[in-house]
């Protein structure tokens, strides 16, 4: 579990998690920071405490159900928002509904649903919603369904920085190393023709930096290099 480092004016990163390396960001909101995902289970206390160095948590915003971006939210504290439409997974299952294990390799099929029951808190109660322009500290909510359906980014347009959550992925999760830029894998998608809709809409933003929910960041020709995957 990495301390925050910062990676923009107001924009702290913490990274934790294996084998994903899970981006979680603090973003300065009056005098503390909103926490935008909260990794896995094991990563919240050290996002808490990241926090409170800042300020404390504001507010947790997820950028989507799954176990890997709720996972830390109860012990990170503070009430969470989500988009509407991501709701009910939040709430729930985590998303694990529309998950299709038969899609992933042989090997990874029996280890996938153990390592991300691991990451996972249980559901979490959602004390309020987001939705398309809605300010997170000095960021839009944009929204960027596929992943899930009611998936986030976050984008300012002064530096033309986004923090694109999981609308596409630098890695394939079966085997997980770094990568070119991808849809995240279909088997985790609650919508893959969904997913490439979001990625040209993050596209026609021309972000000059683009940080995924795991690894990256996402530099030089951003537009350029999502339009072709």
């Amino acid at each position: 579990m990495s301390k925050p480092v910062k990676e923009a004016d107001g924009v702290w990163r913490v990274t934790g998690g294996f084998p994903l390396k899970m981006n979680v960001f603090l973003i300065r909101e009056g005098d503390g920071v909103a926490v935008f995902d909260s990794g896995h289970r094991p990563m919240g206390k050290a996002i808490r405490e990241a926090a409170d160095s800042l300020g404390g948590a504001t507010r947790v915003v997820l950028g989507n159900a799954h176990a890997d971006h709720r996972g830390g939210a109860r012990a990170i504290g503070g009430p969470v928002y989500c988009h509407a439409d991501e709701r009910a997974d939040v709430e729930g299952d985590g998303g694990v509904h529309y998950f299709d294990f038969a899609k992933l390799p042989l090997f990874a099929r029996p280890l996938t649903p153990r390592l991300m029951s691991s990451w996972d808190d249980g559901p979490v109660e959602v004390a309020g919603t987001v939705c398309e322009g809605d300010a997170v500290g000095d960021f839009k909510v944009v929204h960027l369904p596929g992943h899930g359906p009611g998936c986030i980014g976050l984008w300012r347009e002064s530096d033309r920085l986004a923090l694109s959550n999981d609308s596409f992925a630098l890695f394939d999760p079966a085997l997980p190393r770094p990568g070119k830029p991808r849809i995240p894998h279909p088997a985790f998608n609650w919508s893959t023709e969904r997913s490439r809709e979001s990625v040209r809409k993050l596209a026609a933003l021309e972000p000059a930096t683009c940080w995924p929910g795991h690894f990256g960041p996402l530099k030089g020709d951003v537009a350029g290099q999502l339009r072709g995957i």
